[in-house]
């Protein structure tokens, strides 16, 4: 098992890659906080994902655009786990709509979820890695960050912002014994399913088969070995697990 010990938070763990990741990580050995909004869906997934084993998992209610909520959750989290060792920070959104449309609410909606949750849900675990002098954060960016998607222009700077973010973590952090990545995917899930055409052009383009990676086979082995000790000299990486979709964009 190759997270057997290891104490892992999972954010927007209810379902998609979240989900995935609960999954992989118990049945890796590890012990899994899985936090979310949506409660039902949560606490099946941390079910039966302890149901098979050979780890556990939990779930934990919070909205990660609230820091209150968050730092309730992670102190909650750290005491069942008796600590932290790994933070995946999975929880995101998205709304497709043309750059001169985008609401105030709209921005609110994406900054609070994928910026502030970033920011929060990073803040609360270095509270826990500090004392350790060891951690691994994993945040998620997105090739609408790094290259044009027309539809996406207020989520693409999120995920831009993100990126950055974890960048400068990692420069800060990392003499700390903490170290920072990114991983940019391009897997189906249930937000990639529902997506607009424009989006669904761009995922056709994606040169390992044109479409969008498998979250068990081509997403969750990859999480596994980020979260593990074999990926201990990786840090300040935007690690891209997308069938090459970001070389032809």
């Amino acid at each position: 098992m190759q997270l057997e010990g290891k104490r892992i938070i999972v954010t927007g763990a209810a379902q998609g890659m979240g989900a995935t990741c609960v999954r992989a990580y118990v049945r890796e050995g590890a012990t899994v906080a899985a936090i979310d909004v949506k409660d039902e869906l949560g606490r099946q997934t941390a079910s039966e994902a302890t149901s098979t084993g050979p780890g556990t998992a939990s779930y934990l209610h919070a909205d990660v655009s609230d820091r209150a909520q968050v730092n309730a959750a992670f102190d909650e989290a750290v005491h069942l786990l008796g600590g932290l060792d790994v933070l995946v920070n999975v929880a995101g959104v998205q709304r497709a709509r043309p750059a001169e449309t985008f609401t105030d609410e709209d921005l609110d909606f994406l900054l609070g979820i994928n910026l502030r949750g970033t920011v929060f849900t990073n803040q609360a675990a270095f509270s826990s890695m500090r004392d350790s002098r060891s951690g691994t954060i994993l945040n998620f960016g997105s090739d609408a960050g790094l290259t044009a998607m027309p539809g996406l222009a207020a989520y693409s700077a999120t995920k831009g912002a993100v990126m950055a973010w974890t960048r400068t973590i990692a420069a800060e952090w990392g003499p700390l014994g903490i170290r920072a990545n990114s991983v940019i995917p391009a897997i189906q899930t249930p937000m990639t399913t529902s997506g607009a055409s424009e989006r669904d052009n761009i995922y056709s383009s994606v040169p390992l088969g044109g479409k969008l990676g498998d979250p068990e086979l081509d997403f969750a082995p990859v999480m596994v070995f980020l979260a593990g000790d074999g990926a201990r000299f990786i840090t300040g990486q935007a690690l891209a697990v997308n069938g090459g979709l970001g070389m032809v964009r």
